[in-house]
């Protein structure tokens, strides 16, 4: 389609196709559904609790979840604009598909909706929805040290990566603060998980081949070289392993949740050390789709698998 006659269609067809590039519903749902079922579901094992929560609640929940994260998204426009216009004029927003002004009126929809539908139905959740829409502001404006972050990618990720916890902190309240109890401290090392689990994610989906680094785009490579970025996601995994391995000591999983880990680890770092041997775009590419099968491997084996399991047997 000529970019003209895309760029003059009405709104609701061009958000349709700016969704389906930066923020593809389907992929992202059910990632983020399983994201926050695990969530809930770990709680409620450390908990002792049997069953799941109610249905309604959690409908709610993951439509809160969904929507934060879409609003990272949006955000994340803003402040990319800049680098994004110079260097990656293919993206909706620089090449006029949607403008800021729009993404800007969307966002504040999403939030006027996200609090009606809280303050109606699920009042107690309301603080901690607070606490991460404030950290999701705080990065919108760089935590006020733009020019100091972007001079710094390490500072910069390892800041903004903690929505994802935060997030996951929001997700198991659903079962925790909702059933008026305390949070369990095997939470911590759930969230320790979601964590490095971004960091997984990050640094899995910015691997290049030698040859096809784009100038004024980060990737990890760029920064630490072809071995030293796939080293140091490998170290990442590894690092996500030991954690969930932890996690699963407060639910009382058992050894074999270890081996179920370690086996995770070996078949998921593979395109990593593929890598390190022959750097090719196919392989970097392997990278990225390891990340996500091991982010989603992670989740579903500390909550959401042994939660359907107790659910259908």
């Amino acid at each position: 389609m000529d970019k003209n006659e895309e760029n003059s269609r009405s709104f609701l067809a061009r958000f349709l196709i700016y969704q389906k590039e930066r923020f593809p519903v389907l992929a992202h749902g059910i990632m983020i559904l399983a994201f926050t079922f695990s969530a809930v579901s770990y709680s409620r094992i450390c908990r002792g609790q049997t069953g799941f929560i109610d249905g309604f609640d959690f409908a709610i929940g993951v439509f809160a979840t969904i929507t934060l994260f879409f609003l990272v998204r949006i955000f994340d426009e803003f402040k990319d604009k800049e680098d994004d216009a110079k260097y990656r004029s293919y993206l909706p927003v620089p090449r006029g598909l949607i403008s800021l002004k729009e993404l800007q009126i969307t966002g504040w929809v999403v939030i006027i909706l996200q609090l009606l539908v809280l303050a109606v139905f699920q009042g107690a959740m309301l603080y901690l929805y607070l606490v991460v829409l404030a950290y999701l502001l705080l990065m919108r404006v760089e935590f006020f040290v733009p020019t100091w972050l972007k001079k710094r990618q390490l500072a910069y990720i390892l800041s903004h990566m903690l929505i994802i916890p935060l997030v996951d902190m929001y997700a198991s309240g659903l079962d925790w603060l909702l059933d008026g109890a305390e949070p369990h401290w095997g939470l911590v090392w759930f969230f320790a998980v979601s964590y490095v689990n971004g960091l997984v994610l990050e640094f899995g989906r910015k691997m290049k081949a030698p040859g096809f680094e784009e100038v004024g785009v980060v990737s990890y490579t760029g920064l630490y070289g072809s071995r030293g970025g796939p080293i140091i996601w490998i170290v990442l995994l590894l690092f996500t392993m030991l954690l969930a391995m932890g996690a699963s000591v407060y639910t009382n999983y058992g050894w074999m949740a270890h081996l179920v880990f370690a086996l995770f680890f070996v078949l998921c770092s593979l395109p990593g050390w593929m890598f390190l041997i022959k750097p090719t775009v196919k392989k970097a590419k392997l990278m990225e789709y390891a990340s996500v099968i091991w982010t989603a491997l992670m989740y579903l084996a500390l909550g959401g698998i042994p939660m359907l399991t107790n659910l259908l047997f």
